[in-house]
């Protein structure tokens, strides 16, 4: 059985006392080669058995003086979009910054220096820079230990094929630790691969919106970038999330997932069967349904497309001069003189005159479903159907309210309206970048609708690319995932890549999606759909112990130093005696308190199954060749 050396690279460098010991040893054979002391094939021998062995001793102190100088860690660093293309010429690989891969003994060198001050054997980095190694040490005001990147003293450019990203990326960590920075490098590779790029940003970052802009521009056509904003409407696209679907009742089923669970269902169900009969009675008069007219018809009363919808049934299985029939002016009649019994005070005689005519005239077997569930809708007492569509109404009254009706649900006739009307079929088509702010700080529960909603529709478009066999990648970014996590993204974790969707998701705390879904163990089941995961500094503890779950464990030796001395009953027999003892047990590749402690813009990941790096991210510059005096943010 091979097994591992035991190594403490923590210490002082004996070897080096050794090679100057060496070093004296081979002076005196010289020496003595010269004064023929010694027979000279001899006095060569040992001279150059002396050489070897004090080249060997200083080729180990000097392993153990560069690992503990590498202890300063790296300073963060800033490249230009320009260094960035240079660094990613394969668009087959994805470029996750500057480190190295994790292997057993780091976790070793970890381990050891959570039992020591690493300040006691830090070196200073001019030693790695005599020895060849480019290192620009992490400043003692900088956030983070230096000392677990410096476990390793090499570094190089990271890449992983962009085949291992197809089963979804989590990107965890705490504020400000980097994960804005880290989506800027991901989606500017992805904005420069030409792959249709969606990112949703509840915060409206205005360094992140710069960084797409720019990739955009050096990238993409100059109309490529869109923008969606819903505190600035004027400057981007209308969205229509109600455009793109197989069948109607897949507009019900979005509505459905953005509204808050009950503990049984029963309204959630009511309200999915509320939109679908407003949304089969539109279909079936050819009239595209949209936010506006939902809510209109669901809050206002279903009467309009009933009446419509009749009015169309007649006119195609009645003869020509329905409406001057005996029977319907019967109807008509006895409806204006209220014998016929009205549902509400504002159902009109014609109405009432119209489905009393369907239901008695027209037979069994010529009745429609789109128009029986209308009725249906129609007779049911008022005042019930407005409590279990309760939950519903006020999520649409979110997207419809002000200026974000007309944003959500566009007019196309509307001429004074010249902001383009998009969708995701349309997006896609046109290869466009669209980045959607949900403006969650003044207005969080309308921006986790709109999030939550536009999931909703991306998983229908992800289900119909894999139904129709459309290629092509479409990248998808969500940041601050726990405010819009819902069953539709949970769906495009778990299927998406059939629909070519590649999906990375940023969050901070693992509470924080069990708020949103309800447990631990529902967040827990959500994030088991992401394949790779990214972890930056993370201060919960519940999250820490998710990342180390993920990671795994590795062997750790651990040596024990015993000494043992005493007198015997006789007098003067004395016995002393010292022990070493090796052990190894399995222990976290990562101790979970080391993620707390992570310097801003340094991470752990796992990869490609298994595979763990630890790496660094640089920070994107998207203005470097512009003026200082010119840059967004420079003052006046």
């Amino acid at each position: 059985m091979l097994v591992r050396p035991y190594e403490m690279p923590w210490r002082p460098a004996y070897e080096l006392w050794a090679a100057a010991a060496w070093l004296i040893g081979l002076f005196y054979f010289v020496y003595m080669t010269g004064a023929r002391l010694v027979a000279m094939p001899i006095a060569l021998t040992l001279a150059g058995f002396a050489l070897v062995m004090m080249l060997l001793r200083v080729r180990q102190s000097l392993r153990v003086l560069t690992v503990r100088a590498s202890l300063s860690g790296r300073a963060m660093q800033v490249i230009t979009t320009r260094r960035l293309a240079q660094l990613t010429p394969d668009p087959a690989k994805v470029f996750l910054g500057f480190g190295f891969e994790w292997q057993p003994i780091h976790s070793q060198r970890l381990y050891e220096l959570a039992k020591i001050n690493y300040k006691d054997f830090s070196v200073s980095p001019k030693l790695l820079r005599m020895l060849g190694y480019t290192v620009d040490p992490q400043p003692d005001g900088e956030i983070g230990m230096p000392f677990i990147h410096g476990v390793e003293p090499k570094e190089e450019a990271l890449y992983r094929p962009l085949q291992n990203f197809e089963g979804g990326t989590l990107l965890v960590g705490t504020t400000q630790a980097g994960k804005g920075v880290a989506l800027a490098n991901l989606i500017t590779q992805a904005v420069r691969r030409q792959d249709v790029v969606i990112i949703i940003d509840p915060k409206n970052s205005r360094r992140m919106k710069r960084i797409v802009q720019r990739a955009c521009a050096d990238y993409r056509q100059p109309d490529t970038f869109l923008e969606f904003h819903p505190a600035f409407p004027e400057q981007g696209v209308r969205l229509d999330f109600t455009f793109n679907w197989q069948k109607p009742t897949e507009i019900a089923s979005r509505l459905q997932s953005i509204m808050p669970a009950d503990k049984d269902g029963t309204f959630t169900a009511f309200g999915w069967d509320a939109v679908n009969v407003v949304v089969q009675g539109l279909v079936s008069l050819e009239d595209r349904p949209n936010l506006v007219k939902l809510i209109k018809y669901i809050a206002g009363g279903v009467e309009p497309v009933l009446e419509a919808t009749l009015a169309h049934f007649f006119d195609r299985t009645l003869p020509r001069g329905w409406r001057d029939s005996v029977e319907m002016r019967k109807l008509l009649q006895e409806a204006g003189r209220g014998q016929l019994k009205r549902p509400s005070e504002v159902t009109s005689a014609q109405l009432i005159a119209y489905v009393t005519y369907y239901e008695q005239q027209v037979p069994p077997n010529q009745h429609e479903r789109v128009i029986d569930d209308q009725i249906r809708v129609f007779r049911h007492n008022r005042e019930h159907y407005a409590k279990i569509t309760a939950s519903l109404l006020p999520i649409l009254s979110m997207l419809t309210s002000g200026s974000l009706g007309k944003s959500l649900s566009p007019d196309p006739f509307d001429l004074e309206d010249n902001r383009p009307i998009m969708n995701f079929e349309k997006i896609e088509r046109g290869g466009h970048v669209l980045y959607m702010c949900l403006d969650s700080l003044p207005d969080p529960a309308v921006a986790s609708a709109i999030g939550a909603l536009a999931l909703a529709d991306l998983s229908a478009r992800a289900g119909m690319r894999y139904n129709l066999g459309i290629k092509g990648r479409i990248s998808l970014f969500v940041d601050e995932t726990s405010n819009v996590m819902n069953q539709p993204l949970i769906e495009i974790l778990n299927k998406g890549a059939e629909g070519g969707i590649y999906a990375t998701c940023a969050m901070q705390t693992l509470a924080d999606l069990a708020k949103r879904l309800g447990s631990e163990d529902a967040a827990r089941m959500a994030l088991g759909n992401l394949n790779n995961l990214i972890a930056l500094r993370t201060k919960d503890r519940p999250t820490q112990d998710f990342v180390v779950e993920t990671f795994g464990k590795t062997g750790i030796h651990t040596m024990r130093v015993g000494r043992n001395q005493g007198a015997d009953t006789h007098l003067g027999d004395w016995s002393t005696g010292n022990s070493v003892q090796i052990t190894d047990s399995m222990e976290e590749r990562i101790p979970a308190d080391m993620l707390g402690k992570l310097p801003n813009l340094q991470y752990f990941a796992q990869v490609s199954g298994g595979r763990l790096i630890k790496g660094r991210f640089a920070i994107l510059d998207p203005d470097f060749d512009v003026a200082p005096s010119r840059r967004e943010g420079a003052p006046a």
